[in-house]
């Protein structure tokens, strides 16, 4: 009970100086993702202030954003709430303030990786594409940049009317 009080007082002190939210990300936590978004796909994004693979990806999202403004990213720190403030400049520093954010809240992180995938070991960076239909696939490592254009071409293209 206590560390629950604490995290939420930790994570709201962002909301109120204005910095980025960062939502807490908890055992149910993907069911919420994935469920407000149904029928649309989207990229879910794990990652961590240490990760350097991470940081790159970073600046890929933010390129593909701004040529691709109806990619849903949303990002997930595996870091602790003690470290809101550095999180929040990283994603800041790489211009993706405005991407839905969370971070991992419970002391037992292998728990919320179980929750996520059960054959996720917690190597960084972790990123789950999601069709429309929410058939997803895993990837661990670097993005490709040709490959994730091609699946957000796949999932974005209109099909003309006959």
């Amino acid at each position: 009970m206590l560390l629950t009080v604490a995290t939420s007082l930790v994570l709201l002190a962002p909301a109120a100086s204005g910095a980025q939210e960062l939502k807490p990300f908890a055992p149910g936590s993907l069911k919420e993702i994935q469920a407000a978004r149904a029928g649309r796909p989207f990229v879910l994004a794990f990652w961590s202030l240490t990760c350097t693979y991470c940081h790159e990806e970073f600046a890929l999202f933010s390129a593909l954003r701004k040529k691709y403004p109806a990619l849903d990213i949303v990002l997930v720190a595996t870091d602790t709430p003690a470290e809101s403030e550095a999180l929040s400049d990283t994603l800041r520093h790489y211009g993706l303030e405005g991407i839905e954010s969370w971070v991992f809240a419970d002391e037992f992180a292998e728990r919320l990786r179980y929750d996520v995938d059960p054959k996720w070991g917690g190597e960084l960076p972790r990123t789950y594409f999601y069709a429309s239909d929410h058939g997803r696939r895993a990837q661990s490592g670097r993005l490709d940049r040709e490959r994730l254009e091609a699946w957000i071409k796949q999932q974005f293209v209109t099909t003309p009317p006959h």
